[in-house]
């Protein structure tokens, strides 16, 4: 075998592997998003809100979930965008690599806006409630089960 064709080859190897990395890493963040998180759970069956608080935290949840659709979906552009990339250049080109930069701002703001609402539902909470809440939260964060 030549030079030039190994090295061909294993730059297409290359490129495959990370694309198969970028959109499996994406597939997984993704689906994870969708599961029910102990957090929710723990927010509206354990800690005993208030009839104030439950609105005021639905508010929050349905402002959240309308910038998380934005962001999933600004994630699904950027991993459609890679794979064409990918599929037209057969290389780590340039246009893969704004691809990739792209889903990586949407998830790094997507994981921003996360906190936030969490923050914000948080000084909804009664000291009480908050201390369950942040448990829940370093639990989440650190995969323990909680």
């Amino acid at each position: 075998m030549s030079f030039a064709r190994g090295l061909l080859i294993t730059l297409v190897l290359s490129v495959l592997a990370a694309f198969a990395g970028a959109w499996g890493g994406a597939s997984y963040i993704v689906s994870r998003m969708h599961d029910e998180p102990p957090l929710h759970e723990v927010v509206h069956e354990k800690l005993n809100l208030t009839a104030d608080q439950e609105r005021r935290i639905a508010g929050l949840e349905r402002d959240f979930a309308a910038r998380r659709q934005a962001l999933e979906s600004e994630m699904r552009a950027a991993n459609a965008e890679l794979a064409q990339a990918i599929g037209r250049e057969h290389a780590y080109s340039p246009a893969v690599q704004q691809a990739i930069d792209r889903f990586h701002r949407a998830m790094g703001q997507l994981q921003k806006e996360t906190i936030l609402h969490v923050l914000a539902m948080r000084q909804v909470l009664t000291p009480d409630q908050a201390a369950v809440f942040d448990d829940t939260v370093v639990k989440a964060l650190t995969d323990e089960t909680p």
